[in-house]
């Protein structure tokens, strides 16, 4: 990671899950500093005793607050904006709440991050933001608006602002896998909404990759996607039940919860149709026309693509697929271990 090692690198959301994940590997680096920037002092307590690294410092404070991002990003060399709200049923009860931290509060830490000359920002965005149906989605498909409307129109400046699209991330907080676990260790059903609903796979660890393929190849605006395997939910329960020793779970469906979609959509068909393959990622470039619309009277956009790129047609794994797939997670290894199960042997 030497493209960010050079200068302090600012975390916003830093105690959360994809947060604490990126500082752990940037430690691992010569880093001079990360400022972790974040709401909840108790959870910046509990990392700061736990890391015990002089490298770290903690501001507290919320990117909703402009005067509070400004103090934190003072002198900053890089900035990873993982601050959000990111939980589809709460974002439906109030979606004001997640305009105002998603919208404005990226909107503020763009705009501080040009002011205090940073290299370089990357926004953290999800496939829920494409074709968005619930207010999280939305509130990240402007997040994205926002993002590149900077890159746009202030392309003359020295920040580079980019933006990284990802799936379900397993593990994460407020992700089903570890309610499965708990439920399975609790001897209650496992609770699905749609068995039949499809969401993309992806680790931790794969995210924090995918940011750090921004930082090194982003061009201002440009949208970064890394390629997941997908599963339906029952597999994801089968798989998990299956680990731990259960072949044949109680499955009980609840139905969907508020702004749930049947599958979910990381490229649209549009971007598609633009997006550079590179392998293990998509990258899709700003569209950098101008407003003079009747430039464009006589030739349009080619054909797109019959699809978006979705997980109901990206690779989608059975449930031993899905088992070999938890297996690389730590998380899934220790609870394993925890329930007395080798997780060398639970295939």
């Amino acid at each position: 990671m030497s493209s960010t090692t050079e200068g302090p690198i600012l975390v916003t959301g830093g105690t959360g899950s994809f947060g604490s994940t990126m500082v752990r590997r940037l430690l691992q680096t010569d880093v001079e500093e990360i400022r972790i920037f974040s709401r909840d002092e108790a959870k910046q307590d509990a990392m700061r005793r736990e890391l015990a690294d002089s490298r770290v410092r903690f501001y507290v404070g919320d990117v909703r607050d402009s005067r509070g991002v400004e103090d934190a990003v003072h002198g900053v060399r890089h900035i990873f904006h993982a601050a959000a709200l990111k939980q589809v049923p709460s974002c439906e009860f109030f979606p004001q709440q997640a305009v105002m931290t998603n919208v404005h509060g990226s909107d503020n830490v763009i705009r501080a991050a040009e002011r205090a000359g940073v290299k370089s920002v990357v926004c953290l965005s999800t496939d829920k933001a494409v074709y968005p149906v619930n207010a999280m989605g939305i509130s990240k498909a402007m997040m994205e608006k926002v993002a590149q409307s900077y890159a746009r129109n202030w392309s003359d400046t020295g920040t580079t602002v980019s933006i990284t699209r990802y799936g379900n991330v397993m593990y994460s907080r407020g992700s089903v896998i570890p309610v499965f676990v708990q439920q399975l260790r609790d001897g209650k059903p496992l609770t699905l909404t749609d068995p039949d609903m499809t969401r993309f796979l992806m680790s931790l660890e794969d995210s924090v990759d995918l940011v750090q393929y921004a930082f090194d190849n982003a061009r201002p605006g440009d949208i970064f996607v890394r390629k997941a395997p997908a599963s339906t939910v029952r597999d994801l329960a089968l798989a998990v039940a299956s680990l731990f020793g259960n072949d044949n779970p109680d499955i009980r469906v609840i139905g969907t919860r508020h702004g749930e979609k049947l599958y979910e959509s990381l490229l649209g068909r549009e971007e598609r149709q633009k997006a550079e393959d590179r392998g293990d990622y998509y990258a899709v470039p700003l569209d950098a026309r101008g407003l003079e619309y009747e430039l464009f009277f006589d030739e349009g956009d080619a054909d797109l693509p019959d699809e978006d790129y979705h997980s109901h047609n990206a690779e989608r794994l059975d449930v031993e697929g899905v088992k070999r797939l938890l297996l690389t997670l730590p998380e899934i290894r220790r609870e394993l271990t925890v329930a007395g199960i080798d997780p060398e042997n639970a295939l």
